[in-house]
């Protein structure tokens, strides 16, 4: 297999439930405990502006309410993205990808970037994604990793961003998983923590594939993936499991 640049821990979201998920401040949280790697879902705006946002719509998260998709990014950048969690976070903003580029970047991080489109907008999220990507990381040693569930939207990220690595992402094994991950020439393959076993470490191992895990916040749990060999483990746990 290739060398894996991408460390064993990455932090959910950037920093599980600890902080607002999907915003700088989590980043930061995560950042205090150790972690260099974060895991983040990034969707666009009405007008094209890729953005952080782990749901469809804006309720659970934010201070407002229909869906993200819908609206710019001008009404986007006005809302309350931290106050659900807690007072502490109170008018924390949902950033742009560009934002957390930035961070990341000044800081020597790395991402693992889940696209996570609007419903029917797969494939021209991955494409945005993609070229954001590419204008971003331009300089960057170490890319981000690109995750989905769906293909289509890695396709896209495919099409623009050709070079950067790609993972799909699996809540089931679903027939025709794996020769779908070939075909996209994926670099790895991240599934829930429940569905991996040493059998299906090594399917992967032996075709070249990482194999990483979600979302993994159970301490025996982690040291029985470990012991099995996994490339990648994704926690909201950042506080009991050390990042080293």
């Amino acid at each position: 297999m290739k060398p894996w640049p991408y460390p064993l821990w990455i932090a959910h979201r950037g920093a599980g439930k600890l902080a607002p998920e999907n915003t700088l401040a989590a980043f930061r949280v995560g950042a205090q405990h150790g972690y260099r790697a974060f895991e983040c879902d990034v969707k666009l705006s009405a007008d094209g502006m890729p953005f952080l946002l782990h749901d469809a719509t804006l309720d659970r998260t934010t201070a407002g309410q229909g869906k993200a998709g819908d609206k710019t990014w001008s009404e986007l950048s006005r809302l309350d993205a931290g106050g659900w969690h807690s007072r502490a976070y109170a008018g924390e903003p949902m950033p742009t990808l560009e934002a957390v580029s930035s961070y990341l970047q000044r800081n020597g991080f790395l991402l693992d970037l889940e696209i996570k489109p609007t419903p029917g907008l797969e494939l021209q999220t991955g494409q945005v994604v993609g070229q954001e990507v590419m204008r971003l990381w331009a300089d960057a040693p170490i890319p981000p990793l690109f995750t989905s569930f769906r293909p289509e939207a890695l396709q896209g990220a495919r099409e623009t961003a050709p070079h950067i690595p790609r993972g799909l992402l699996l809540d089931t094994l679903w027939d025709g998983w794996f020769n779908v991950a070939q075909a996209l020439e994926c670099a790895a393959v991240v599934t829930h923590y429940n569905l991996m076993n040493a059998e299906l470490l090594s399917k992967l191992h032996a075709a070249g594939l990482r194999g990483l895990v979600y979302t993994v916040n159970d301490p025996s749990v982690a040291q029985w993936l470990i012991g099995l060999g996994i490339d990648g483990i994704v926690t909201d746990a950042v506080d009991k499991f050390p990042p080293a």
